[in-house]
């Protein structure tokens, strides 16, 4: 028997690990991370340096073995590998990178390739260069090719010549290959054969020209005085191939008949911007057929690196010419012989074809391309459980409810019962007859059989034909932000600013669009869930943008609420310059920051001017096409949303200082990408105005203290007898819904701040105009001892353009129009600029950059 059981439970101990769920799954992880780490561009940075590394070793150890390999030989042939590296005493050498030197040396020259050893210092070079930059600097494929010709060429050759040197000049592998090819060939046999492969690796490379040394230059003929040339036959000799092509890659232009005219760059002159603006182009003779194609592809290499440093504008003309128009590319040498132009009739209808080059949609994210968005891992799953409802407590609140309605003689047809992570909604069906009114107005009798508090009636419910009643669960459950954000319906979004705010009665999923709102206004009493709605909305955008396509701005006149967002400034958040924290505070600086938003939006509707669009949707996707040229100011326009915790203190610190900007955002920074939030613990009327309410569509209520309060906040009683703890009613396009708010706690939003912060950065905060307050500035004389730090530069863009316009260094310079306007007086003070003249642009004074610079020399 026990024979029989160790039979038996052996194949049992032997089970395959293979299937195991937990551990394919920490294989799956493993994997995940070993492809991250690859992936990492911290770890091609590293193996550029050890690349590099290689090369100097390699090139030192090389060279040292070239004056040491008689001292060191013998070493290296008497003592085993193990003794000559590992042995630190007995053995000693003379080269400079000391046994392992010796031992590397040996190996690549002796028994390698000799000479052509100094080819792998350059491979290992030119692979460091590519990994440190991050991208092809180096063609990594075509050296490879050079790189196996020349070890077996340059190796061959060297031990052919040196045949009878003792030095191993062409190593083990040279030398092999010259022995049997003068056993093969003979001696004269492989010489010829060595001079033929050389010379054919520079025709490939170098494409040589013998033409050029069997023609003869013909006698110039004298032209006499009676021959009488036409303007229009006269035709100009061309430039060599060579000489075109040198003149396309310094110019930047691709060869054939397509002429390129790069966008103008900063230091270009007026003339040379109207150049472009005509589309002028230059056409250029098509380059000979015998061009090899490796050199068409570094010209074409060459010509996208100069159009990524000049900007992701490219604007390029082709014209295609009818076969009899085309000319045949010729040499200096070549005579022409001059005959006037023959017209055909399908000349005259043939115009030339315009094509835009196809260049890569520009991405905005490449600035941090190694961003990760955070995991849901860091959210906390605070209820993992399906929400059930006790059936006794559903079937005694049912039978309640049909009790307290007979009592006033009210008789219902039908009810049902919704079951809601805090609240279970009733729906009734009145019989025939039955006044909604009514029922209506025993919204308090029925809490009261009910012995529950913050009863609802929906009197009748939007495109239903029942009546709803509102009851709160004795077990409530928690609604979890990470199970909202992990549902397919935020996963899949294509939502511009999608915002996860909470779950439904009957347990659905509520996602909405923040850039359709276009605004938020929240209110609710103290400790009902406003911080912890405020978090949500920011961590669900965290969760779906790039840092490229959204920057905060973030008012806390509380000082603790926002600060655990201090973390993900250089990612996300906006600031004013010269400011050193970016979540405000300080009352004065709110009124500043309002104000230099109002001036982005400015900017930003004249940008939407300038590229014929109406919103920022269309303006960036514009500017992605590259449809839209930087050098005039075009940006990539990032998402902006304000913040604003604490709304009334504010107004009873500051009034009409912030209502102001507040209400001109509201209404027309939607357009522009410049959305609001705005919370607050008040909602009266002296606070949130009928000009913001006008502005705000979007709303959200939590529990409130009166009546007066949820009419003001949403035009409608009932957010008075919410339970709180998240609790609250949401009013969206002309739907009022009930809602339990999404739970994120702050360990939860440190977790997310600290994972985005750790991760590579933009150099600093996003900058918003400068605003200099007016008042400020009155009574303060222009002195040029104290000049703007960028008075030089403004200088010099007013008089590249010889246009005085303070809307020029606003656009040029991303300024706000108070510091625009200082600087124009700075430089009419300066005597660059003439005096203001009104609504007119003002003259310009100074006229060339020379003369600018003899007058920066004066005042520096």
């Amino acid at each position: 028997m026990s024979k029989n059981k160790l039979k038996t439970e052996k194949p049992e101990s032997k089970k395959p690990r293979g299937n195991d769920p937990n551990v394919l799954k920490q294989e799956k992880e493993a994997e995940v991370k070993v492809k991250e780490l690859v992936k990492d561009e911290r770890t091609h940075k590293v193996m550029g340096v050890v690349c590099l590394l290689l090369a100097v070793y390699c090139f030192i150890a090389f060279t040292s073995y070239l004056f040491t390999w008689e001292e060191d030989q013998d070493k290296v042939f008497r003592y085993s590998a193990s003794i000559l590296l590992m042995d630190m005493d007995n053995v000693k050498v003379e080269n400079l990178l000391g046994r392992l030197g010796a031992f590397v040396s040996h190996w690549f020259f002796y028994k390698g390739f000799g000479i052509a050893s100094y080819l792998f210092c350059y491979l290992f070079f030119i692979l460091g260069v590519n990994f440190i930059v991050g991208r092809r600097v180096f063609r990594i494929w075509r050296n490879v090719k050079y790189l196996l010709f020349g070890l077996v060429f340059i190796s061959t050759t060297a031990a052919f010549v040196s045949s009878f040197a003792d030095f191993p000049w062409g190593g083990a592998m040279g030398e092999s290959i010259s022995k049997w090819m003068s056993g093969f060939l003979g001696r004269t046999g492989a010489a010829l054969l060595l001079m033929v492969a050389g010379l054919a690796w520079l025709i490939w490379k170098y494409n040589l020209d013998f033409s050029k040394w069997l023609e003869r230059k013909p006698k110039a003929e004298p032209v006499t005085d009676s021959v009488a040339v036409p303007e229009s036959a006269v035709v100009s000799t061309p430039p060599p191939a060579h000489a075109a092509t040198a003149n396309n890659r310094k110019n930047g232009l691709k060869e054939g008949n397509v002429s390129v005219i790069p966008p103008p760059s900063e230091t270009e002159g007026p003339a040379e911007m109207q150049l472009i603006e005509r589309s002028e182009s230059i056409t250029l003779i098509p380059p000979p057929a015998q061009v090899h194609e490796e050199e068409e592809e570094e010209i074409e290499e060459e010509v996208e690196e100069e159009a990524e440093e000049s900007g992701p504008l490219l604007y390029i003309e082709e014209t295609v010419e009818p076969a009899s128009r085309k000319k045949k590319p010729a040499t200096e040498d070549v005579a022409w012989e001059i005959k006037p132009p023959v017209v055909e009739e399908e000349d005259e209808e043939e115009e030339p074809v315009r094509q835009p080059v196809q260049m890569d949609p520009y991405e905005p994210t490449l600035d941090l391309r190694d961003y990760k968005y955070p995991s849901l891992e860091l959210l906390d799953n605070h209820n993992t459980e399906k929400i059930v409802q006790d059936a006794g407590e559903l079937d005694r609140n049912k039978n309640q409810i049909i009790d307290t309605l007979k009592n006033y003689d009210i008789s219902i047809q039908k009810i049902s019962a919704t079951v809601g992570p805090t609240v279970t909604l009733y729906e009734i069906v009145p019989a025939a007859g039955v006044r909604i009114s009514r029922i209506k107005n025993l919204e308090d009798d029925i809490a009261l059989s009910l012995s529950a508090l913050g009863i609802r009636i929906i009197a009748p419910i939007p495109g239903k034909g029942t009546i709803g009643i509102e009851v709160p669960n004795v077990k409530k459950s928690m609604v979890s932000l990470r199970n909202l954000l992990a549902s397919e319906k935020f996963q899949q979004s294509s939502m511009e600013l999608p915002i996860a705010i909470g779950k439904k009665i009957d347990n659905e999923n509520f996602i909405a669009d923040l850039a359709k709102m276009p605004h938020l206004l929240m209110a609710g009493a103290t400790g009902q869930g406003k911080s912890v709605g405020i978090n949500t909305l920011l961590v669900s955008l965290l969760y779906k943008k790039h840092p490229s396509q959204l920057k905060f701005v973030l008012v806390d006149p509380k000082k603790v609420e926002l600060s655990l967002y201090k973390l993900i400034e250089k990612h996300f958040l906006a600031k004013l310059p010269g400011e050193e924290e970016a979540i405000i505070t300080d009352t004065k600086k709110v009124i500043h920051t309002l104000n230099a938003l109002c001036i982005e939006m400015d900017l930003r509707y004249d940008l939407l001017k300038e590229a014929g669009t109406r919103n920022i949707r269309e303006y960036n996707n514009k500017f992605v096409q590259r449809r839209l040229n930087p050098q005039r100011g075009h940006r990539y326009l990032p998402f902006v949303v304000l913040v604003i915790d604490e709304f009334a203190d504010l107004i009873m610190t500051a009034g009409k200082e912030v209502e102001m900007p507040i209400a001109r955002l509201a209404q027309l920074a939607r357009a522009v990408g410049i959305h609001l939030i705005i919370a607050t613990q008040r909602p009266s009327v002296n606070i949130i105005t009928g000009t913001i309410k006008a502005n705000f569509p979007a709303r959200i209520a939590f529990k409130v203290s009166s009546k007066i309060d949820s009419r003001t906040i949403l035009d409608i009683g009932g957010a008075e007898q919410l339970i709180g703890q998240g609790d609250m009613l949401v009013s969206f396009n002309g739907e009022l819904v009930r809602l339990q708010c999404a739970f994120v706690d702050t360990p939860e939003v440190e977790k997310v701040a600290e994972y985005i912060g750790e991760q590579r950065a933009y150099p600093e905060a996003y900058l918003l105009p400068e605003y200099v307050d007016e008042k400020e500035m009155e009574g303060k004389e222009i002195s040029l001892q104290d000049r703007d730090p960028l008075f030089e530069e403004a200088a010099r863009v007013i008089v590249q353009n010889q246009q005085g316009s303070t809307s020029l260094l606003q656009r040029r310079m991303k300024l706000g129009y108070n510091r625009a306007g200082r600087l124009m007086d700075q430089l009419e003070a300066a005597g660059i600029v003439g005096p203001n003249m009104g609504s007119k642009a003002r003259d310009v004074i100074v006229k060339t950059e020379a003369d600018l610079e003899e007058i920066l020399n004066d005042l520096g």
